[in-house]
């Protein structure tokens, strides 16, 4: 009924070529020489049997010819030439069964080669038929089937024809499965029993059938001998019946290999689909190789398969040469634009991709273009997941960990056993907020930055990590420390790279960094450490120190101020912040010419809490210009009641640098002023030595609004250290004062005595009012008025009192003078008070 007929020998290798030729001159020359056998055994026919010969090549010719191209896995031909083949074995003598079969086929073949076949297929596949008629002829005959052209053409039992036909059939089936598959194998570098393999139940229903059919054409000569011309009709009839059910069997078959390799397509990984796509084109096309290119990315990539995996996968530009492209589908973008092309080798003699193939092609082709932009996709989606989450563990500004990193780290780190010490420094940079006011908050970002920079690649020769917790506070992790005490060591060496300037919008900003170590241990979560840290931090800043390790005995002071931060607003609301006033007196009369406010706050459970305890919550909260307001009137009432009482004294208030640093801040203090209807030169504002002041001269502008209208300024703490002379320049001042430490220690250090001469002799060249702080005896006031300063206050004069007292002592006054709080240094004399007395 049927056979597997060998695909055309073009677009194979070298080598593969070389065999199929050989595998060809064999087949030839067998065949060659079986029909030269059977043409020297004829006989001349009578006229009479020359019809029963010219139908046997008819039959065969017919059967021949019924045949179509039908691709299962692999190029098949099925064909209806069996069926004729095995009826001629049991109908006519052997060597006329060989003359007319080889006639017939090569009859058909050349028709075959004039409608565009390849004349090397046609010599290979009828000589392969003529091999084949040539077993089954000579099995029928040693079956016992010795037929004549004289008479009858059946003369045997028909118990002969039944045990000859089946045997003919397998000789027949012999050589078709020995050789096809042969040529088959060669054709494709697939191996033969592969081959053999594939679709081998079809081949074999297929050879069933064509015995059937032979049979049945044996009972019609049986009947009547002239039947004979209708078997070409039935062999065309079942030719169709077999080549409908097979397209449907392979376009099943194909189907499912679609839609199973659509199925591996659906993956997230590019690199995956594209070598995924590769192979199942293989596959799904029976090609020898299949290639992806995709051409918008750069290099443009190429990723190549054949049955045994990947070949190549990188830039097309490298890629080794390919067999024999002769299909090819382009891969469309969403926009229509072509983002690559699908490429295949199809084996030799499938006349390249046609019909419903062409339809799978673009299906496939559909199918991988999706999964190229899915996977596309899905690697945007998580590379920005990772974008994210990098986002989420590392500050913006900075690029260094935040605190949910540092805090993961911290847990992690409990995690891990370790033989080192682990410590957390908690760095807050000082006065940074001074910065952002003056400069804007591009130059404080500017200074972050830069900071940061620093603490890194210091960090990093110490083996610690480097995280920003926000605004100005940076976090230090250093791990494996070889004991807890190396810790503070280990972060103040860290430190060290803040020491030099920054330069920022023109000018030299000096650092400076305040530091809380806490050690970790068993029992003390990421976040405790951190809140030690913390809490340490702060306790350097009131201080005044850069580092200060956690100690479990100072941490309640901390809880309190936790406490007291949250009661600032109630304190500030109902005036639990009481002024006090200390009296500045005149060194040489005694007499008072000033007070210096002196601030308390009386917390109703905790009783009075000084300035330390309070006043860092208070200049880092949002209530510092409600507070100064509160204090700046109560200290102007005071100087009101003292004034109305005939006094002309002059009243000093510490301002916060933070204070300097609000533009409404002069307008607040005139306001009161005329509020209380007082000269604003009996107002004398007091301005620490700060880094502010020092070296950002962000002050001066509110200052000199301030001078201008006559209020008076005096430089606080000054010989500290913390500022240079430059400020007495930069910044005009009325007064400076004298740290009370040089006053201690002037009558046994030389260079305090020597630093109390020297602010002297500057106040006296800049004429500047000098006066001292911290005087407690007698002998300091007399020595300081040797030197020629003119002014003091301190315990030796009178504590901070009330209004209402310092009002009452100076009607007291000593020795009979009003206003006077010391007696005068050069009795005998005539004092001429000009000014500090009351009117008779």
């Amino acid at each position: 009924m049927a056979s597997l007929h060998s695909r055309e020998l073009v677009g194979v290798s070298e080598g593969e070529t070389g065999r199929l030729r050989l595998l060809t001159g064999l087949v030839l020359f067998l065949a060659a020489g079986c029909v030269a056998w059977a043409a020297a055994q004829l006989a001349a026919p009578s006229p009479a049997e020359w019809l029963y010969l010219v139908i046997a090549v008819g039959l065969v010719a017919v059967g021949t010819a019924c045949s179509a191209p039908v691709r299962i896995r692999t190029q098949l031909r099925l064909s209806a030439a069996s069926a004729a083949m095995l009826t001629l074995t049991v109908l006519l003598p052997p060597e006329w069964t060989i003359v007319c079969a080889a006639t017939g086929v090569l009859f058909a073949r050349l028709v075959a080669r004039h409608r565009g076949a390849s004349l090397h297929k046609a010599l290979h596949n009828g000589g392969k038929d003529i091999l084949a008629v040539t077993a089954a002829t000579y099995a029928a005959w040693a079956a016992g089937v010795h037929s004549s052209l004289d008479g009858d053409l059946l003369t045997q039992h028909w118990t002969t024809y039944v045990v000859a036909l089946p045997l003919a059939a397998a000789a027949f089936a012999a050589v078709e499965h020995t050789v096809t598959p042969a040529t088959v194998a060669l054709a494709t570098g697939r191996s033969w029993a592969q081959v053999w393999r594939t679709d081998l139940d079809v081949r074999v229903l297929v050879d069933f059938a064509g015995l059937l059919l032979a049979g049945a054409a044996v009972g019609l000569v049986a009947f009547d001998p002239r039947l004979l011309i209708a078997i070409p009709l039935a062999q065309l009839v079942l030719y169709l019946l077999y080549m409908h059910r097979l397209h449907l069997r392979a376009e099943r078959a194909t189907w499912e290999q679609l839609a199973a390799a659509t199925d591996a397509l659906n993956g997230v990984d590019l690199d995956g689909v594209l070598r995924t796509a590769a192979r199942g084109a293989v596959a799904v096309f029976g090609a020898r190789q299949a290639q992806v290119e995709l051409w918008d990315v750069e290099p443009c990539r190429l990723v190549r398969a054949d049955v045994d995996g990947v070949l190549y996968d990188g830039p097309s530009s490298k890629a080794p040469q390919p067999a024999e492209l002769t299909a090819s589908r382009f891969l469309g973008g969403r926009d229509g634009s072509a983002i690559g092309v699908l490429r295949l080798a199809l084996p030799p003699l499938t006349g390249g991709i046609q019909g419903r193939e062409e339809s799978t092609l673009r299906a496939f082709g559909a199918s991988l273009t999706t999964a190229i932009l899915n996977a596309r996709a899905y690697a945007d989606l998580h590379e920005q997941s990772e974008r994210h989450a990098s986002d989420a563990r590392h500050d913006s500004l900075t690029g260094l960990d935040n605190r949910r990193a540092l805090l993961d780290r911290l847990g992690d780190a409990q995690e891990q056993s370790g033989s080192g010490t682990r410590a957390l420094a908690l760095v807050d940079l000082n006065r940074f907020k001074e910065v952002n006011d003056t400069l804007g908050h591009a130059f404080g970002d500017q200074l972050l930055v830069e900071v940061a920079g620093r603490l890194d690649a210091a960090a990093g020769e110490h083996g610690a990590r480097v995280a920003r917790l926000g605004g100005d506070e940076f976090a230090i992790l250093l791990d494996n420390l070889p004991a807890p005490a190396t810790a503070i060591h280990r972060a103040r060496r860290i430190l060290d790279c803040l020491r030099e300037p920054v330069g920022l919008a023109g000018m030299q900003v000096t650092v400076q960094a305040s530091a809380g170590i806490a050690l970790a241990g068993p029992g003390v979560s990421a976040g405790e450490l951190l809140r030690r840290a913390d809490v340490a931090m702060y306790q350097a800043k009131r201080a005044g120190v850069s580092i200060v390790d956690y100690q479990h005995g100072r941490d309640t002071a901390d809880h309190r101020q936790l406490s007291l931060g949250g009661e600032l607003a109630r304190a500030v609301a109902e005036g639990e912040f009481a002024v006090r006033f200390q009296p500045i007196v005149d060194l040489g009369s005694g007499e008072v010419v000033a007070a210096e406010t002196r601030t308390r706050w009386q917390h109703p459970r905790h009783g009075v809490l000084l300035p330390k305890q309070w006043l860092p919550i208070v200049e880092r909260s949002d209530l510092l210009g409600a507070f100064t307001a509160r204090v700046l009137r109560q200290a102007l009432l005071g100087l009101r009641e003292w004034q109305s009482a005939g006094f002309d004294l002059s009243v000093a208030l510490n301002v916060s640098p933070h204070s300097l640093l609000d533009p409404t801040f002069p307008t607040m203090v005139l306001d009161e002023l005329r509020a209380h209807r007082l000269d604003p030169a009996s107002l004398v504002l007091e301005l620490a030595e700060t880094t502010s002041v020092g070296q950002l001269q962000a002050v001066e502008r509110v200052l000199a609004s301030l001078r201008a209208a006559g209020v008076r300024l005096a430089l606080d703490d000054f010989g500290t250290g913390q500022s240079s002379l430059s400020i007495v320049s930069e910044i005009p001042v009325h007064e400076l004062k004298i740290d009370h430490t040089f006053v201690a220690a002037m009558r046994t250090s030389a260079q305090a005595a020597a630093a109390v001469r020297s602010t002297v002799e500057l106040g006296r060249s800049l004429g500047l009012t000098v006066v001292a702080e911290g005087v407690e005896t007698a002998d300091q006031r007399q020595a300081l008025w040797e030197l020629g300063c003119t002014a003091g206050q301190g315990h030796l004069f009178g504590r901070a009192m009330k209004a209402g007292e310092l009002l009452e002592a100076l009607r007291d006054g000593v020795d009979g003078v009003r206003g006077s709080l010391a007696p005068s240094l050069h009795p005998g004399a005539t004092v001429i008070a000009l000014r500090n007395r009351p009117p008779a």
